[in-house]
């Protein structure tokens, strides 16, 4: 049989590197500048890196699984394996604690997935090994119950309220670790009554930036590292081949089929962007931009008047609007019905949808030279719908009873950071409260 991992697999161009990384500058980003150098995204409690003091020994590496062959197979950053190969670095993966190891011939690092660690310890108080079974957890979110579910690819978590009120959506966080704060957004709809439950992915898609913090004990060590699409840590793909980006995506009618209750008619899918300038607000919801197409007409009824076009929402798409629209006054709906044409709409005060269509080739820039991050020209607003993940979310939730709709809900960095202060803050009253009880 093949080895797995030696198979082709086709990379988003998303993911694509168009760079090639100076042996004299090794730190210099050519990915991931929007977040990190410009919109200065918060990945501090990301993933951490530390030296393992004393170095475990051969019994110890046996028991894990290495990575060393894959990563390098399938990383895009050249330097990096060059650099891994050069050093004699083997890479190791303990499975049910999601640590990556790096073994060196004199030492050993070890690299912490600390938000997840930290997520799970709020809610279970531990950070368990395998599957659990449905937990209360009213002391971070009343009237909801939580559930660890174990993968090779860092696992998820689910949140169920116990009312389990069908008139409700289903939320997702499908990318936790690399959209800060989207968690937070999730708990906000969640204990306001806006949400049944919600599907929080916990692991790493392969591609998270490393911040300057690690970059620099990493240097210490003799480890300088590109932050460039660091793949070579936590793998792109997983033991067959296939990307871990997707696995949420890919995984949504496993994970509906463990909800009690009917299955949702509608999924708010909660994402982070950054905006064209610091204080952007425009929450842009994205309907799809990869086949398979979304149809205009589906989504409700449509009226042209010369270049305008009006749309008014059928039911659940008006719902899934109402709630998004408590996160900021200024919504932005995108979708293409084809390769080549797409429509940009704003959202008026009575929940009516007024737009135009345009051909992406021409309207379509990028933010950055070297990367793609999509932006109207016209508009000055990022262009969005075009994530692989959102499609194949589609193609799940087609094959649920419901046929449930979604919305690719892509909220800017100033909302995603003042929800998580709220968040915050609530949660000192509620212990405040709780200790006068």
């Amino acid at each position: 049989m093949p080895d797995p991992y030696k198979q082709t697999v086709k990379v988003s161009p998303l993911f694509l590197n168009r760079f090639k990384v100076d042996e004299n500058a090794p730190f210099k980003r050519h990915l991931n500048r929007l977040e990190v150098e410009i919109a200065r995204e918060d990945y501090r409690r990301m993933k951490n890196v530390e030296l393992v003091e004393p170095c475990p020994g051969d019994e110890f590496f046996s028991g894990l699984v290495e990575l060393t062959e894959r990563l390098l197979h399938m990383s895009q950053n050249q330097y990096n394996c060059r650099l891994i190969l050069d050093i004699g670095i083997r890479i190791y993966l303990d499975r049910s604690r999601y640590l990556v190891y790096y073994r060196l011939p004199d030492r050993c690092i070890r690299f912490v997935p600390t938000w997840r660690n930290e997520l799970l310890r709020r809610f279970f108080g531990d950070v368990p090994l395998n599957n659990t079974g449905w937990v209360a957890c009213d002391q971070v979110l009343s009237g909801y119950r939580c559930k660890y579910l174990a993968d090779n690819a860092g696992g998820a978590l689910l949140l169920q309220n116990v009312d389990n009120d069908p008139g409700l959506p289903l939320l997702t966080v499908s990318h936790g670790p690399y959209d800060p704060h989207t968690l937070e957004v999730a708990l906000y709809f969640l204990r306001y009554g806006k949400g049944r439950a919600a599907m929080i992915n916990l692991g790493f898609s392969g591609r998270e930036p490393l911040t300057d913090e690690n970059l620099q004990k990493l240097k210490k060590w003799g480890i300088p590292l590109n932050p460039s699409n660091i793949d070579v840590i936590y793998p792109y793909v997983d033991d067959i081949g296939h990307p871990n980006c997707y696995k949420h995506e890919e995984s949504l009618c496993r994970y509906v089929n463990l909800l009690e209750g009917p299955e949702p008619d509608l999924i708010v899918d909660v994402h982070g962007y950054v905006g064209t300038h610091a204080k952007d607000d425009r929450v842009l919801v994205g309907m799809g931009g990869l086949p398979p197409y979304p149809r205009l007409e589906e989504l409700g009824q449509i009226e042209t008047r010369g270049d305008l076009i009006h749309l008014l929402p059928e039911v659940r798409f008006r719902r899934g609007l109402e709630m998004v629209r408590e996160l900021s006054e200024e919504i932005y709906v995108q979708l293409c019905v084809e390769s080549h044409q797409c429509y940009h709409f704003g959202l008026l005060g009575g929940l009516q949808l007024v737009g135009r269509t345009f051909d992406p080739r021409e309207a379509v820039s990028s933010m950055l030279p070297g990367e793609d991050r999509g932006i109207l020209s016209r508009e000055n607003i990022r262009w969005l719908p075009s994530a692989g993940a959102n499609a194949l979310q589609r193609i799940q939730a087609c094959k649920l009873g419901t046929k449930a709709l979604c919305l690719h809900v892509e909220i800017p960095t100033d909302i995603r950071r003042r929800i998580a202060l709220k968040m915050k803050q609530q949660a000192i009253d509620d212990s405040l409260l709780s200790s006068h009880l």
